[in-house]
């Protein structure tokens, strides 16, 4: 009987990175070559690992990889932090910039943004302050004798001139 695998949630997560352009583009720029340790599979993995979870050096990188779940989506048992930079430096921004620009593009082909373009008018951000008194709305204080609120609105201008708000948010000054 065959053995089932299941992706976890981060594979999931990051398998729209690993298609044929990514391993173009690490072949192109001869990413892999002379690589013992850290392929750019397992190195994308810890950098998209690291922006998840918001780590905020390369030493919290490599310390997070003593964790067994990291371990295996990584194929990684540890790696150093000097390591990873020295990795980080030897990437192009272009390789970045490549998968960047491919991700968008499968976005705008599973949303069918193209069409949704044509039909709106572009989206339209409105920002604006509400003065709030001090003594009622400690919580918003932003100046020692002021309070208040931004409201973001983001107005969304479709067909036969009518509007819809696409989202509100309310954020402390």
């Amino acid at each position: 009987m065959d053995e089932i695998t299941r992706k976890t949630a981060f594979e999931q997560w990051a398998e729209p990175i690993f298609n044929e352009l990514f391993a173009e583009q690490v072949q192109l720029h001869c990413l892999d070559h002379y690589t013992k340790k850290l392929h750019m599979a397992s190195f994308m993995n810890l950098l998209l690992y690291a922006e998840l979870h918001e780590t905020e050096s390369l030493r919290a990188v490599s310390d997070s990889v003593f964790s067994e779940e990291l371990q295996e989506a990584t194929n990684l048992d540890s790696i150093s932090f000097s390591q990873l930079g020295r990795r980080l430096r030897q990437v192009p921004t272009e390789f970045f910039q490549t998968i960047f620009l491919d991700l968008v593009s499968q976005i705008h082909d599973i949303t069918d943004f193209q069409t949704r373009r044509e039909r709106s008018i572009p989206l339209k951000i409105i920002a604006s302050t509400l003065p709030l008194n001090l003594n009622n709305h400690r919580w918003a204080e932003f100046r020692k004798m002021k309070s208040g609120i931004k409201l973001h609105l983001c107005l969304m201008f479709m067909e036969n001139g009518c509007s819809y708000p696409d989202q509100a948010v309310l954020t402390n000054v």
